[in-house]
């Protein structure tokens, strides 16, 4: 019997190995991801509500100081955990914009046309409603809470869904949270960043001055690029901007080509001959060679994202997803028009905008859906990036100093995410029926 030929996902073509298989990894990572943020997140509300809430409390405001010679850094432990372990997370973010820049969905114009279109409209609607309800007031800084997709949730719906959903629907939808996360980034970098030291600010542009040098300089030593990310993370940190886009920055600059391309790695493979004597020596240098096909920054992200989804993430939503929710603060956050502006810029902002604005781009032929994915199945897309938890929590926090606004910002995020998701859901697991096709028949069991 012949053996079964590989699927194309299995096969040995250059957009399999580039694109193909570095996307399906990242997908069945962040959808584990998603079920893990939400077990810290529930985790998180049980603690904060139950008899032990103190120790809550009292665990993140914990003090940790960290000295290098006259140089001291002091927080509590969620803000180690929001500036530092957060800055894995933007870094992984980085890698994975650079590298859809550079061989992914958005790389060519037509290819990027819908994600960038539909992630831009699923970006103004929501702010334009939150300030419908809050601009002039003491919420209005918070307009950039609704413009979040969390990917890790939305991603984790899909899977639930299995079959239900077309496979380039989840790829659309990464594409869309990828842009998404630009805007965010270019957010918080501009409108949430108070003060400037232009000392430590110079430190920072000057590590990431020496990151391009060392790129160019042909420098691979994960190490020294390691130093000088704690360098420019630091500066960053003291600067007033926030230290998470540190690693967006360094993500941006890791290369995302090879040094070797893949036809010269499988030449070089062949070289080992199975007749031939192989020493030691050649064996590592053919290795290091091999090593050289694949980019830094597919072998970084490999490594970090597990790290990111399953540890960086969660931990985050632990430290702060922990509120206490009582008659009274329920009863506050549905007289807050912050609460009410957030809830309806995810809920209905998210949806109208997404959908409307991938319906223009289609329109004026700008892009084109994805093969198997209908217009239903957009709106349901379009339904849960209105989960926008991780990032709009994140924006909250560095919204507002006032602990009452910061918790009426976290209920309507909490709320609104589970609206959104049960609204996604509702609408992609009804059944399938592409307009002019035949309705959809149960399957009685009979043959």
């Amino acid at each position: 019997m012949q053996p079964e030929p590989p699927t194309w996902l299995g096969s040995d073509r250059l957009l399999a190995r580039v694109v193909g298989r570095p996307v399906t990894r990242f997908l069945h990572i962040e959808a584990g991801g998603g079920l893990v943020l939400l077990a810290a997140t529930v985790a998180a509300l049980v603690w904060a509500n139950s008899p032990w809430s103190q120790s809550y409390v009292d665990l993140w405001h914990t003090s940790i100081s960290v000295t290098v010679g006259s140089h001291t850094i002091s927080e509590d432990l969620r803000h180690w955990v929001n500036d530092g372990l957060m800055a894995v997370f933007f870094f992984v973010v980085g890698l994975e914009i650079k590298r859809e820049l550079v061989v992914g969905q958005l790389a060519s114009f037509r290819d990027a046309a819908v994600p960038v279109v539909a992630a831009i409209g699923g970006m103004v609607v929501p702010a334009a409603i939150y300030l419908a309800f809050n601009s002039g007031g003491p919420g209005a800084a918070g307009w950039g809470i609704p413009m979040a997709t969390d990917i890790a949730f939305a991603l984790g719906v899909l899977a639930l869904l299995g079959s239900r959903v077309p496979p380039a629907l989840k790829i659309l939808l990464l594409g869309l949270a990828i842009v998404d996360d630009i805007g965010a980034i270019v957010v918080i970098a501009i409108f949430y960043t108070e003060q400037l030291a232009l000392g430590a600010l110079a430190v920072a542009l000057g590590g990431l001055a020496l990151v391009v040098i060392l790129r160019r300089a042909g420098v691979w030593y994960p190490p020294l690029y390691g130093a000088v990310g704690v360098v420019v993370w630091v500066a960053t940190l003291e600067s007033g901007i926030h230290a998470t886009l540190a690693g967006v920055a360094l993500g941006l600059l890791t290369p995302a080509r090879p040094l070797m391309s893949d036809l010269d790695a499988d030449r070089i493979a062949h070289e080992l001959s199975p007749d031939a004597e192989v020493t030691a020596t050649e064996v590592k240098e053919i290795s290091f060679r091999l090593r050289a096909s694949v980019s830094v920054a597919e072998r970084l992200e490999e490594g970090l994202h597990p790290w990111a989804s399953y540890f960086c993430v969660p931990m985050f939503a632990l430290a702060n997803a922990g509120l206490v929710i009582s008659s009274d603060a329920v009863s506050d956050a549905v007289g807050s028009s912050l609460a009410i502006g957030v809830f309806l810029g995810l809920v209905v902002g998210k949806l109208v905008g997404v959908t409307l604005a991938t319906w223009l781009a289609v329109r004026f032929g700008l892009g084109r859906l994805p093969e198997g994915v209908a217009w239903r199945d957009i709106v349901g897309m379009a339904a849960l990036a209105g989960i926008g938890f991780t990032v709009s929590l994140f924006i909250g926090g560095l919204a507002f100093s006032d602990p009452l606004l910061v918790d009426q910002a976290k209920m309507g995020v909490l709320a609104a995410s589970v609206v959104a998701a049960a609204v996604g859901v509702l609408l992609l697991r009804s059944p399938r029926h592409e307009p002019g096709g035949p309705p959809p028949v149960a399957d009685t069991g009979v043959r």
